[in-house]
C-alpha cells in the first residue's frame, strides 16, 4: 500500500521545524512564508504549545463529546473575548471544510431554505457541500454539482442583490481575502452592503475566515476591517498549531437544536489544550499587531521590485503578481535560495508566514527577491 496521490509533491523531507525556519534530513535550514498553507500561526515547535500539549497527553487527550469537557467551555470563552464575539456560540470540528459544511447546514435549517451563493473565484474546502460552493470545478465530482449552488462575482454587489431579492438563499458564503484564488481583498464597501442586503431578504451571511483569520492580517478577523458582523464565521488553520482543528462561530439568533449538528474528534481535550495556548501566545507576544507591522513593511517593499505588477492583502497574507510566469523563479528561491513559498496560479507567488515573522526574516527574503528579479528581468 501506499498514500493516494492527490498533491504534486515537493522533493524535500522536511524532518523537524523551529520559529520560521524548516529544516530537511540533511539539516538544511529553509525560511519558511508558507507555514504549511497558512496554518502555523505562532511559529513552528513554539515550546509553550509543546509543553501545553504534552502536559494534556499525559492526563487525557479525547473523550467522548457525550460527556463534559471543562477545556471546551475554557477555549470558548477566551476565544469569544480573544476575537470580539463574547456572545456568540462555537461548534468544534477538525478541519477548515468542515466547519463550512457546518455553518452552511445550519443556515439551511434556520432558514428552511435550500439555495447558497458563493463568489467566483471561491475555495471553501472539498467536502461535499463546502466544494459544492467552491468554484474550481476539477474538484467537484458529479454529485457535487447542484442547481442550489450559485456563483456571483466577486466584488459585485449588482448581481448578488438580483440573486438574494428572490429569498431563495439560506447563506451567502465569503472569503473576505481569497487565498487559493490569489489573495484577492473583498473591499470593504461590497462587504457592507452585502451586510445590509442578507439583513433585509432574510439571508444568513457566512465568512469564511479559515485562511483570513486567527490575527493573520492584523485584525482577529479580515472582515473586522470593514467593520461588519456576520451570522456565522469559519475557522481553521491557524486555531492549534498545526494539530486539526475547525470551529464555527454562531450568532446568538441561531438556536441550538439538540442532535443537529455532532462530531466525534472535534473539540478533544488534547486539541483545546494546544487551541488556548496558541491564544496566550497570541496575546503574550502580540503577534497580530507583529502581523501587521512586519506585512505592512513586507507589501511596502515589495512594490519597489521591478517586476512586480500588483501587491494585494493585508497583514501577513499576501499576493505577489508577477509580469512573468513565476514556476521557475519559485523553483529557485526554493532550492537556489531556500526559502517556501506558496503560489496560485502561474503568476502569483502566495505568502502566508507564520505570525511570528520577524523584520529580519522579512529582510532575508526580500534579498533574495531582488536578486532572482534582477536576473528574470536581465535575461528577459
Amino acid at each position: 500500500m501506499k498514500p493516494f496521490p492527490v498533491f504534486e509533491k515537493i522533493n524535500i523531507n522536511i524532518e523537524r521545524a523551529a520559529g520560521c525556519f524548516v529544516y530537511d534530513e540533511r539539516q538544511q535550514a529553509y525560511l519558511d512564508l508558507y507555514g504549511g498553507h497558512a496554518v502555523i500561526s505562532v511559529g513552528h515547535s513554539h515550546p509553550y504549545v509543546i509543553q501545553k500539549t504534552l502536559q494534556q497527553l499525559n492526563q487525557i487527550s479525547f473523550y467522548s463529546n457525550a460527556v463534559k469537557n471543562d477545556l471546551q467551555d475554557r477555549f470558548a470563552q477566551r476565544l469569544g473575548n480573544a476575537c470580539g464575539y463574547p456572545s456568540y456560540d462555537v461548534f468544534y470540528s477538525n478541519s477548515g471544510a468542515e466547519a463550512n459544511e457546518n455553518a452552511l447546514k445550519l443556515a439551511s435549517f434556520h432558514t428552511g431554505r435550500k439555495k447558497v451563493l458563493a463568489m467566483s473565484n471561491a475555495f471553501h474546502g472539498r467536502t461535499s457541500a463546502a466544494v459544492s460552493a467552491t468554484d474550481i470545478t476539477s474538484i467537484r465530482a458529479p454529485l457535487n454539482e447542484s442547481e442550489n449552488y450559485v456563483f456571483t462575482p466577486f466584488n459585485d454587489v449588482s448581481s448578488l442583490r438580483k440573486q438574494l431579492e428572490t429569498e431563495e438563499y439560506c447563506a451567502v458564503i465569503i472569503e473576505p481575502i481569497q487565498g487559493v484564488g490569489g489573495i484577492h481583498v473583498a473591499n470593504d464597501r461590497f462587504l457592507l452592503e452585502v451586510r445590509s442586503i442578507c439583513t433585509a431578504t432574510g439571508t444568513l451571511l457566512i465568512l469564511d475566515e479559515i485562511q483570513s483569520g486567527y490575527g493573520r492580517t492584523g485584525l482577529f478577523f479580515a472582515h473586522q476591517h470593514a467593520g461588519i458582523t456576520p451570522d456565522l464565521i469559519t475557522v481553521a488553520k491557524g486555531i492549534a498549531n498545526g494539530l486539526p482543528m475547525g470551529a464555527t462561530l454562531i450568532a446568538p439568533s441561531i438556536k441550538p437544536i439538540i442532535g443537529q449538528l455532532g462530531t466525534t474528534f472535534g473539540g478533544s481535550h488534547l486539541i483545546c489544550a494546544a487551541a488556548l495556548a496558541v491564544l496566550d501566545i497570541l496575546r503574550d507576544e502580540q503577534l497580530i499587531s507583529n502581523a501587521a507591522d512586519v506585512g505592512e513593511f513586507l507589501m511596502a517593499e515589495l512594490k519597489k521590485i521591478n517586476g512586480i505588477s500588483e501587491i494585494r492583502g493585508k497583514g501577513l497574507m499576501i499576493g505577489v503578481e508577477f509580469e512573468y510566469d513565476i514556476q521557475e523563479l519559485r523553483k529557485e528561491l526554493l532550492y537556489a535560495e531556500k526559502i517556501f513559498t506558496g503560489v496560485a496560479g502561474n503568476y502569483t507567488l502566495r505568502l502566508l508566514p507564520p505570525l511570528s515573522f520577524t523584520m529580519e526574516n522579512a529582510e532575508m527574503f526580500l534579498k533574495s527577491l531582488q536578486k532572482l528579479t534582477r536576473k528574470y528581468i536581465w535575461n528577459g
